[in-house]
């Protein structure tokens, strides 16, 4: 299963874990309601499932409600490597001093196979 940015920090934040604050917009209106409602400095991100949406101009920020407006407005309907950008994520802005990525794999082929009584593991 594949999550976007937004959905995969709003089931961090539904566990405890704390993340920046963020609304999803799918519109030009809801995205500069979203950067209103977090306050500037604020980030609007493409979300698409593919990385290097920085690098393709998919991540900006903004300083104040007229430049969320603009890059909210660029972001919306661009093309990253294939892809196009249908929804934003608005969050405020902070200083990151390093990044880090996780990924959870499942291999379903490691999982016991149980018959009656007996449990095995499949080889």
């Amino acid at each position: 299963m594949d999550l976007l940015e937004y959905q995969g920090k709003q089931l961090l934040r539904r566990h405890g874990v704390p993340v920046p604050e963020g609304v999803h917009a799918t519109s030009l209106e809801e995205a500069t309601q979203g950067a209103a409602d977090i306050g500037y400095p604020c980030v609007i991100k493409a979300q698409v499932l593919i990385g290097g949406r920085g690098k393709a101009g998919g991540i900006k920020v903004a300083k104040d409600a007229d430049e969320a407006e603009q890059h909210a407005k660029a972001i919306l309907g661009m093309t990253i490597r294939g892809l196009t950008v249908h929804e934003l994520w608005i969050e405020e802005a902070s200083d990151i001093a390093a990044e880090y990525y996780a990924s959870i794999v499942f291999d379903r082929s490691a999982r016991p196979r149980c018959r009656g009584s007996r449990c095995r593991r499949r080889a």
